[in-house]
This record gives C-alpha cells, sequence and structure tokens, in this order.
C-alpha cells in the first residue's frame, strides 16, 4: 500500500500545490481546509491513518497546535506531524514541537524543499530498529 499525507490547510492555493506536487511523486494525498473536519474524518474512518500529515498552524476554529495535540494524543506514533506557517519565529517553532511536531517548514517554500522534508519523515514513520544478524564464525 502507499504512503497517505493529509494535508490540513484553509489555503485553497497551498493545498492544491502540495496535492499535485505529492501526486506526481506517487504520494495519496487528501486535503482539509478545516483540521475540526479532518479529524472527524479520521474518527469515522478508523482504518484511515496517513503516514503523515502537514498542518497548519493559522486555521479556522481550532489551531494547529491544538490539533496536532489531539493527533498525537490518539496515535503517538504516526502520523508524523510537519508544520506548514507563515509563522516563522523561535516560539511558534518551539510550539510546533511540543504540540507534536516532528518538523517545521516556513511559507513560502520551494517545492524541493517540501518533497525533501516528507521523504525524509516518510521513512521515519516506519523505520524499525535494525535486526542484528549472527556471524558464524
Amino acid at each position: 500500500m502507499g504512503k497517505l499525507v493529509m494535508v490540513i490547510d484553509d489555503s485553497l492555493p497551498v493545498r492544491k500545490i502540495v496535492e499535485v506536487c505529492l501526486r506526481r511523486q506517487g504520494i495519496d494525498c487528501l486535503t482539509y481546509a478545516d483540521g475540526v473536519e479532518a479529524i472527524r474524518t479520521l474518527a469515522k474512518q478508523r482504518d484511515l491513518l496517513p503516514d503523515l500529515v502537514l498542518l497548519d498552524i493559522a486555521l479556522p476554529r481550532l489551531s494547529g497546535y491544538r490539533i496536532a495535540q489531539i493527533l498525537k494524543a490518539r496515535h503517538p506514533r504516526r502520523p508524523v506531524i510537519v508544520i506548514l506557517s507563515g509563522y516563522d519565529g523561535v516560539l511558534d517553532r518551539l510550539k510546533g514541537r511540543l504540540a507534536g511536531a516532528s518538523a517545521y517548514l516556513t511559507k513560502p517554500f520551494r517545492t524541493e524543499e517540501l518533497l525533501a522534508l516528507i521523504k525524509t519523515h516518510l521513512g521515519e514513520s516506519e523505520a524499525e530498529p535494525p535486526v542484528q544478524q549472527a556471524h558464524p564464525e
């Protein structure tokens, strides 16, 4: 089964750019303008759990920080959360980490930068410790 990325951003242009970029890489993508709707979808479809969530901070109804906290409380190991935000202060980044984000990318971003970050973290989301093999002597 392919990788699944959920994009939660109230900006339609950002959602479309990210969606096109991911689909060109063969990565499945779900997009939401509102984090509450994304959380409702995950609650209704329990077998639907993305590998990674790209999450804006400034969203209607609930902040991205709060959405990250909810996702991490329900699913501590997966999905990997990456904040996409126009806020680039040290406090913003710290709040993202404290909410459970693994990475923080400031808007505007280059698609190459976004893809590299996603590929790095998709690898992390399923990484397992290497199996030690016995070497006959």
